[in-house]
C-alpha cells in the first residue's frame, strides 16, 4: 500500500470513531498551518527531499506529510508522484504563489488564506483580486430557461415552439 492510500484509508475512514478523526484532522491543520508559515516565509525557494525528510524537516509524520502533499499538489509548478510516492521518493514544494493562494480560497482554508505571511507577497488589493477571481470561477450561472412562445434564440423572429424547439 502507498503512502497516499495509507492516508486516505486513516483520514477518510467512515467506520472509525467521528472523536479520533475529528483529533486527526485538528492535530493534522495544526500541523498544515505552521509547514505554510515556513515556506511562505521563503516562497521562491524551492524545498525538494525525500518524504521521509520532508517529514524529519518539518517534524511530522510521514503519514501527516503524505496529507500535505496530497493537498498542494496542484498548486505545485512540477506536480509530485503522490499517487505511487514512497518515503524514499524524491519530491518538490515548489509552489505557484497565485495558484496556492486560489486553490486555499477554494478549499475554504481561511486559516491558511489569512496567514500573514502572505502580506510579503501579494499586497491587501492583490490578495483581495486572487479572492474575487476564485470566488467567480466556483460561480455557477443557470442559463435562462427559454419558453415555447418566447422568441427563437437562433435568430429567425419565430417563436421558439415553431422553429428550434420543434426539435425538442
Amino acid at each position: 500500500m502507498t503512502l497516499l492510500e495509507k492516508w486516505r484509508k486513516a483520514a477518510y475512514n467512515e467506520q472509525e470513531d467521528s472523536q479520533k478523526l475529528k483529533e486527526l484532522w485538528d492535530d493534522y491543520f495544526k500541523k498544515e498551518k505552521s509547514i505554510y508559515e515556513k515556506i511562505l516565509k521563503n516562497p521562491d525557494d524551492v524545498v525538494t527531499g525525500t518524504v521521509a525528510e520532508l517529514a524529519k524537516k518539518y517534524k511530522v509524520s510521514q503519514m501527516i506529510m503524505t496529507g500535505f502533499l496530497d493537498g498542494i499538489n496542484d498548486s505545485l509548478v512540477k506536480p509530485n508522484p503522490i499517487e505511487t510516492m514512497e518515503a524514499d521518493t524524491e519530491v518538490n514544494l515548489g509552489f505557484d504563489k497565485a495558484l496556492l493562494y486560489k486553490n486555499m480560497v477554494a478549499a475554504g482554508a481561511d486559516w491558511l488564506y489569512s496567514l500573514p505571511e502572505w502580506n510579503n507577497i501579494f499586497s491587501e488589493e492583490e490578495q483581495k483580486e486572487l479572492y474575487k477571481e476564485q470566488k467567480r470561477s466556483q460561480t455557477v450561472r443557470k442559463a435562462n430557461k427559454i419558453y415555447p412562445n418566447d422568441p427563437c434564440p437562433c435568430g429567425s423572429g419565430k417563436k421558439y415552439k415553431k422553429c428550434c424547439g420543434k426539435n425538442a
